[in-house]
């Protein structure tokens, strides 16, 4: 026996394009900082910490909430676990500290990878890749998800950025324009939604006080078929751009973060399906044995 260990430092990858820099942690797959010069872009987090709220997340097979991390598909009653007893939801899937692996890159672009395994409560076999590519004024990142089992599998994707505009202390945030392209805005108690929508009216302005955590959807597009979230602050302006695949925006002000990190940023997270999908059914993703979906979502910056 060789007594060898597996590696134990944080990995990940690098990207770089002019003066933005971007790193994605491996332990799953999602953006862990973008810089532009001494500017951040995104509110990211120290390697090898364990971020708050989710923070560049990839979240899959399903993202947001479900209640009681109960589900039924063909009959099959299903069991996920839950985050607390205190908190009785299955949250943002299953791959947040799985370790992804490199499958391609360059210095501005690289592809990472992992498989959902089956498990009680997700009985399904997933391959997840997400391609990043930067440029020195955006960011491109496509997730893709290919069905790798022999049954139909059924999953909701989302991500979910902080995205950064100069706030430097807690509450900062109130001081961001916003404008979000929905319309429709899905009621929620406790993050799950109790069965009403209500008009939504997108041109929120000056953030102020304002306390956001709220799945959105009829999603106003431009003629290319693209939604866009604009966000400004003293660092300058964010554009989030999402193309068709992604049906529903949730953003959040980060109110329930802790002490330091609380309303500093605002997360827009790209979704596929709402709160609670997979036991309401609600813009599931269905893919037959060896099918394949993929989405974009983009982020770029003015000074």
């Amino acid at each position: 026996m060789s007594g060898a260990w597996p590696a134990t430092e944080p990995g990940e990858v690098e990207l770089s394009a002019g003066e933005a820099r971007l790193a994605v942690d491996l332990r799953g797959g999602g953006p862990r900082a973008l810089t532009v010069g001494s500017r951040q872009v995104l509110d990211g987090y120290p390697a090898g910490t364990v971020p708050a709220g989710r923070r560049g997340g990839v979240l899959l097979p399903w993202p947001n909430r479900l209640r009681d991390g109960r589900w039924s598909w063909h009959g099959r009653d299903l069991q996920l676990d839950v985050a607390s007893p205190d908190s009785p939801t299955a949250n943002h899937g299953l791959v947040s500290w799985l370790r992804w692996s490199v499958l391609d890159g360059t210095d501005a672009a690289a592809t990472v990878g992992a498989v959902v395994e089956p498990r009680p409560g997700y009985p399904f076999r997933l391959a997840a890749a997400v391609d990043y590519a930067l440029r020195p004024d955006r960011l491109s990142v496509t997730v893709r998800v290919r069905n790798a089992g022999g049954s139909p599998a059924p999953f909701g994707a989302g991500m979910h950025p902080y995205l950064a505009v100069g706030a430097r202390e807690d509450g900062g945030i109130g001081e961001a324009e916003l404008d979000l392209p929905a319309r429709t805005e899905l009621d929620v108690d406790g993050g799950l939604p109790t069965g009403q929508r209500r008009p939504f009216d997108g041109a929120v302005g000056r953030i102020g006080d304002r306390a956001l955590d709220v799945p959105l959807t009829d999603l106003d597009r431009d003629p290319d078929g693209w939604a866009r979230v604009r966000l400004r602050g003293p660092a300058g302006a964010l554009e989030l751009a999402v193309d068709r695949s992604w049906p529903w925006l949730q953003a959040y002000s980060g109110d329930t973060l802790p002490t330091g990190q609380r309303r500093r940023s605002l997360a827009v997270e790209p979704m596929t399906c709402p709160p609670n999908a997979l036991a309401d059914g609600a813009d599931l993703v269905v893919l037959e044995p060896g099918a394949d979906w993929a989405g974009t979502w983009t982020l770029s910056w003015e000074a």
